[in-house]
């Protein structure tokens, strides 16, 4: 009799495997883009234009909002604020996927919800969008026909590659089943301000190098500022020293919440940015520099993008 019941167990579980599974995962290979509040389009056309020399370019008929190329499929994208001075500046968070359709399906069958169909892009692209387990909501593109190089130098970049976006997270082991267990994003490395306490979390992409970090340090009520610290991006560089001194060319002075160099518990050295509306822009080196505090990195580090 036992024997009987451990294979009718069995036939359970692998038919339970088989529903779960009969619409495979598409790669999730990168970041695609943040979305934010800004108060002041102009201010941030010279931040992002003029200083970070991002290509601006202008959205599709079905979209409002400028966008900052880093390279031809990752932008920072901003929207007029409803209203001047809200606290959290975050709108949304982009990842590329190589088919928008078949992962919507995927998350449907897996019980999150999802709009009726994807959006298509003038471009040929598509994307839809869920909300996370805390309410983000997240964003799945699939690239459409990429631009050409744009006329701008691409040596007034600062950056070629966004590296990471992190937002708040309040309850890890929730926030883990959406991103870890369904779609595939590993622990890249993990740490703390100090000995034994972990603030943050970097889940990197399954089929890629970007990641998302987890920013577990947050009061219940945060301020304006500590949200534009938390709620981040990160365009990745070969040398902060080489950066810094292209920053004094271009006439750039730190300012209260922002630093020249500094060395991460990572491992990596960082210098930070603040944009006109608080929000943080962590330029981090490509690779570490010294061995990281806490754990070591389980992933591949990441590097310049060619995607122009």
């Amino acid at each position: 009799m036992s024997r009987v019941l451990t294979l009718a167990s069995l036939l359970l579980i692998s038919a339970a495997a088989m529903a779960q599974t009969s619409i495979l995962r598409p790669a999730i290979t990168a970041i695609s883009h943040i979305t934010l509040y800004a108060d002041d389009l102009a201010k941030s056309q010279k931040f992002y234009g003029s200083l970070i020399g991002w290509e601006q370019m202008p959205e599709g008929a079905q979209r409002s909002g400028l966008r900052f190329y880093a390279n031809h499929f990752q932008y920072i994208r901003l929207v007029l604020a409803p209203r001047p001075g809200i606290d959290d500046r975050l709108i949304d968070v982009g990842f590329v996927t190589k088919d928008a359709e078949a992962l919507r399906q995927f998350l449907h069958e897996n019980g999150v919800t999802v709009p009726d169909a994807v959006r298509k892009d003038s471009d040929g692209g598509k994307h839809f969008d869920v909300a996370d387990p805390e309410g983000n909501k997240i964003e799945f593109v699939q690239a459409g026909t990429p631009f050409a190089k744009p006329p701008q130098s691409t040596s007034q970049q600062l950056s070629s590659h966004i590296i990471h976006v992190g937002f708040v997270v309040r309850n890890r082991e929730l926030v883990d089943h959406f991103y870890k267990d369904l779609l595939g994003f590993h622990l890249y490395w993990q740490g703390g301000a100090s000995a034994g306490h972990t603030d943050w979390v970097m889940m990197q992409v399954p089929d890629g190098t970007d990641w998302l970090e987890y920013m577990l340090y947050l009061p219940a009520a945060p301020t304006r500022g500590q949200l534009g610290s938390a709620n981040h991006f990160s365009p990745g560089v070969s040398s902060v020293a080489e950066l810094t001194e292209k920053l004094r060319r271009r006439g750039w002075v730190p300012s209260e919440g922002e630093h020249l160099s500094l060395l991460g518990v990572d491992g990596k050295l960082q210098l930070a940015m603040v944009d006109p509306d608080g929000t943080r822009a962590e330029f981090m080196e490509f690779a570490p520099v010294k061995k990281p505090c806490c754990a070591l990195y389980t992933g591949p580090q990441p590097t310049p993008s060619t995607d122009w």
